[in-house]
């Protein structure tokens, strides 16, 4: 059961990255590399921050600011330069690898002694009268894992409520119409590179909120935990996409949820089953090439072949 409630927790954090990767590749219709650098930089500044005795609160804030500039940077390089958002994401991504390095001087930061948003959050599970364990299923789960999931269920649902809010204002719109048809969007006067920066800044925010989000759940925070994440987000996306659908803001924020919940549980089930955890991003990467590979695949080989011409 804790490694339900374990998959349950990871799966939370995880959906702010699978938002982010959404907003970029699904609403702008771009993929961002920039999500490896800032997924690891959110990690690293929150860590730093927290490790030097800044409140969980203010240290996670900082951090998903330090997320915007990151897309900030990418949205830059494009509109400023003309550098495509993908050749721009790599380049941000790279220098951000190094950045990472010096803001925690070295390679990894523990936060075993740190103050943390799961730790606050169990004292304040405490402070209400909340008990020390709860059986579920006939497992006892402690008050501290309970106290984090709730945690993440609150950061989770707000900010999927806000982005489903934000994709129906007219700013949304625009952004939308940006991915859709950026020439139809520029012939009605939309500035189209500054609803890219916007999505790339919106979206890199969260990437680096759950980035930091994801330290504090762990304890640590390492130079490598961003690497290859995005072909994680894009999973997970994947999956939301084949149970919930894309028909509307509403079923698409709700399938990220779905989505990477799921391919959580999926990844505790394979390795509970066995599967080496070194493999897990081989299997992943290959997870999503067949999903991207396969539907065009199958729609060349169900459509009907042309009839010979009728000899007159």
């Amino acid at each position: 059961m804790n490694l339900l409630v374990g998959a349950l927790s990871v799966g939370l954090l995880l959906s702010l990255l699978t938002l982010g990767v959404f907003l970029t590749y699904r609403v702008l219709n771009r993929l961002d590399l920039t999500t490896d650098g800032s997924f690891g930089l959110g990690a690293a500044v929150a860590a730093m921050l927290l490790a030097n005795g800044v409140h969980p609160v203010t240290a996670t804030v900082i951090a998903t600011i330090a997320g915007w500039l990151a897309g900030a940077a990418t949205g830059v390089v494009h509109t400023a330069f003309g550098v495509d958002t993908l050749l721009g994401g790599i380049l941000v991504s790279t220098a951000l690898y190094s950045v990472q390095l010096y803001v925690m001087h070295g390679g990894d930061v523990s936060l075993a002694a740190a103050d943390t948003l799961p730790g606050l959050a169990e004292r304040m599970w405490t402070a209400l009268g909340g008990p020390a364990q709860v059986t579920l299923f006939g497992t006892s789960v402690s008050a501290g894992n309970i106290a984090a999931l709730v945690l993440f269920v609150v950061f989770v649902l707000g900010s999927m409520f806000l982005m489903e809010r934000f994709l129906r204002t007219d700013l949304g719109l625009a952004v939308r119409a940006t991915g859709d048809n950026p020439q139809m969007a520029r012939a009605l006067g939309v500035d189209v590179g500054f609803m890219v920066t916007l999505g790339l800044v919106m979206a890199n925010g969260l990437i680096a909120l759950s980035g930091a989000l994801f330290a504090q759940y762990q304890g640590f925070a390492n130079v490598q935990m961003g690497l290859g994440i995005v072909v994680v987000g894009l999973a997970c996306l994947i999956v939301g996409e084949a149970l919930v659908g894309r028909s509307g803001p509403a079923r698409q924020v709700t399938g990220v949820l779905i989505g990477t919940i799921v391919f959580r549980l999926l990844v505790a089930a394979a390795l509970r089953a066995g599967l080496d955890a070194n493999a897990l991003k081989l299997v992943t990467a290959v997870f999503v090439l067949i999903a991207l590979v396969l539907p065009r695949a199958l729609g060349r080989a169900l459509r009907p072949s042309p009839r010979p011409p009728v000899a007159a």
